[in-house]
């Protein structure tokens, strides 16, 4: 039964956080410093995705071949390769890091 209530206590919750955002004011939104945040907004919470999915395992801290991987698609990305470039060298990288570090 607790499960069901987690359920109903994050779905409300969802819907609250959805009804506070309708509830604020267009002014709010419109000025340039909220504007720049929520356009920066996304790019920060896929670095931190992409970092807490390199650099961790479960609990722990890890430096293995996927760090390998992302060094990979960052030069590929300085570098303007195409999108599908980028990822094939990030897999071919951390895949090559793989076989060669056991």
């Amino acid at each position: 039964m607790s499960v069901w209530i987690a359920i109903l206590a994050t779905a409300a919750g969802c819907y609250f956080a959805k009804l506070l955002g309708l509830l604020v004011p267009a002014t709010a939104l419109e000025r340039p410093l909220v504007q720049k945040l929520a356009a920066l907004l996304p790019v920060a919470l896929l670095a931190a995705l992409t970092a807490q999915q390199t650099f961790a395992t479960g609990q722990h801290l890890v430096l293995d071949a996927r760090a390998a991987g992302l060094v990979a698609a960052a030069v590929a990305l300085v570098l303007r390769a195409p999108f599908l470039v980028v990822v094939g060298a990030a897999v071919a990288v951390t895949a090559g890091a793989r076989v060669l570090g056991g």
